[in-house]
């Protein structure tokens, strides 16, 4: 059973950076494709940012592109997801997730497996 763990959450100003991490337990991190994924209240679930087992393929929404990076280490079971020029409208609870199906199309949340529990950012105004 892979267990994910997200950190780095908090309360920023508008304009401010915050860096996430997602910790993976298992002893096959290489071969999942991650995600990140974020949901405000009120609102649905969305795909933010994601990257294949290898870090070579990486897809955003297209509001964060240029203002936040996913990577991964896989020497440490960990992926990250660097936030910088936050908005307000970034504010939420932002989720990591974890295929092995890294053919599907990874901007879908029902093609994941598992996933954290998740970390609340806040931007204020």
């Amino acid at each position: 059973q892979v267990q994910l763990v997200e950190s780095g959450g908090g309360l920023v100003q508008a304009g401010g950076s915050l860096r996430l991490s997602c910790a993976h337990s298992g002893h096959t991190f290489g071969a999942y494709a991650m995600g990140w994924f974020r949901q405000a209240p009120g609102k649905e679930r969305e795909f933010v940012a994601t990257i294949n087992w290898n870090g070579a393929s990486t897809h955003y929404l297209d509001s964060v592109k240029d203002r936040f990076t996913i990577s991964r280490d896989n020497a440490k079971n960990t992926v990250y997801l660097q936030m910088n020029s936050l908005k307000p409208e970034d504010t939420a609870v932002y989720f990591c997730a974890a295929t092995l199906t890294w053919w599907s199309d990874l901007r879908e949340s029902g093609v994941y497996d598992y996933w954290g529990q998740g970390t609340q950012v806040t931007v204020s105004s």
